[in-house]
């Protein structure tokens, strides 16, 4: 925070230094002595007690500069903590594209003290409406508009993914107790009594209290403390962004649109102002994959869209390049504390698209996190085992309930026709009923007893 004209000691103790020099000018000269060597005594006692003060105060390393380490780093700075932020890459940013935020990942940006910034750049949009690719009919329309912001407490929106990391980002740079380190990829970690060691790929050692790792589905950390394999889901992801300009006029909605097809679908939804449009499909793919990001192929993409309705269709021409991800998720796991290092975000339960919450339980996790430590007091074992009770189980509910919208997305036969029948004349209110348990979370109720 700057110091405002008469705070601080650039401000406050203007009138008090020129009171000292009138006092100076008009004492003996053995007295002035006396009182400089009290000052100087002072001033070590003060300078003293800082370095007690700041070596009390709880530190701890972040390992990854994504969505969940810059929000656990600003959690835990709000709460007094002094954090390095441990990153592989040479400069802080982040891939992919558009994201969906729903209420509760708005009231995690308002913990974090930055929803005014990400609210700035996000796009608030009418409804959700689930249609089917096959003979382009109506399955489900959720209006997102002022009832449901008063159910929630806040709006569903929409966003580029590097939105998010910026405003996040904006509130790191603006915290003093935050420190990034890039080119830093961690390789190993070692607990010694109240101590932890991380150690980079140069070579490099960093100490502190406690470390989170927040390095992602892939992440080092959880390959040290759990060792699990990854679960490849054989769902292929494409994703891209055009521009306003290039979009089809006929197919511009202000909302998130997802078309379902069998083992497929696709979503569009405006990004940044209604500027870009991202579009997304999601397929079973024919052949062994391998957990991977790669340059993708509209022919690949065509090939297994044949049969759906032609507005869906048009969606795959207005891309000029794609990204492919062979996408996976993980078993979710009872533990992921381990004395003091702890797994936040995708290293902790990495989940697959099909409720767009991934980004969202990563900012859960953080102000969890954050509020673990301050009713712990600063004790960082402690913080972390409340925080891992707070959220075992509400992560694997939506990781597990995420694989189930997958096969609702994909269903055929018989099952499509059951999905098509099952929200058919449902009122908002029912919509918003049984949305209360995912989008109802709330700072001030998030800690387990």
């Amino acid at each position: 925070m700057r110091a405002r004209a008469g705070d601080g000691p650039e401000g406050r103790n203007h009138q008090c230094v020129f009171a000292a020099i009138i006092d100076y000018e008009m004492l003996p000269c053995n007295a002035l002595v006396l009182r400089c060597d009290a000052i100087d005594a002072n001033r070590t006692l003060t300078l003293n007690a800082l370095a007690r003060a700041s070596s009390s105060t709880p530190s701890v390393l972040v390992c990854g500069g994504g969505i969940g380490g810059l929000a656990a780093a600003l959690a835990l700075a709000r709460q007094g903590v002094r954090v390095k932020v441990l990153e592989q890459a040479q400069e802080l940013g982040e891939i992919g594209a558009g994201v969906q935020l729903g209420p509760n990942a708005f009231s995690a940006f308002d913990a974090l003290g930055i929803g005014a910034r990400a609210r700035g750049r996000a796009v608030y949009t009418d409804r959700l409406m689930l249609l089917d690719a096959l003979d382009g009919s109506e399955i489900a329309n959720v209006p997102l508009g002022d009832a449901f912001r008063a159910r929630f407490g806040n709006p569903y929106a929409v966003i580029h993914r590097a939105d998010i990391h910026l405003s996040l980002l904006e509130g790191v740079q603006a915290n003093g107790r935050i420190e990034l380190e890039t080119s830093a990829r961690v390789e190993r970690i070692e607990q010694n009594g109240d101590r932890v060691t991380v150690t980079d790929q140069r070579q490099r050692s960093f100490e502190a209290d406690a470390v989170i790792g927040c390095d992602g589905g892939k992440s080092v950390v959880r390959q040290q403390y759990v060792g699990d394999n990854a679960r490849v889901s054989g769902h292929v992801v494409y994703r891209a962004v055009v521009d306003e300009a290039e979009f089809p006029v006929e197919l511009k909605q202000n909302a998130p649109v997802v078309w379902c097809g069998p083992n497929c679908h696709l979503v569009q939804y405006p990004l940044r102002g209604g500027q870009q449009y991202n579009v997304v499909v999601t397929f079973h793919s024919r052949q062994s994959e391998t957990w991977s990001v790669t340059d993708g192929s509209q022919e690949e993409v065509l090939s297994y869209f044949t049969d759906i309705v032609p507005q869906a269709r048009r969606l795959l021409s207005l891309p000029k390049s794609w990204r492919r991800w062979a996408t996976a998720d993980r078993e979710p796991i009872e533990q992921w504390t381990f004395g003091r290092a702890t797994l936040l975000g995708d290293a902790a339960h990495p989940m697959l698209q099909y409720l767009a919450q991934g980004a969202c339980m990563a900012l859960e996790d953080s102000v969890t996190l954050g509020e673990a430590v301050r009713a712990s007091n600063g004790d960082m074992v402690a913080a972390f085992e409340r925080y891992q009770r707070s959220r075992v189980a509400r992560t694997a509910r939506v990781l597990l309930m995420t694989r189930e919208m997958g096969r609702i997305y994909h269903a055929k036969g018989v099952e499509r026709l059951v999905r098509n029948e099952l929200w058919k004349g449902r009122t908002p209110e029912r919509f918003y009923d049984a949305l209360e348990w995912l989008y109802g979370w709330k700072p001030d109720r998030c800690l387990a007893d």
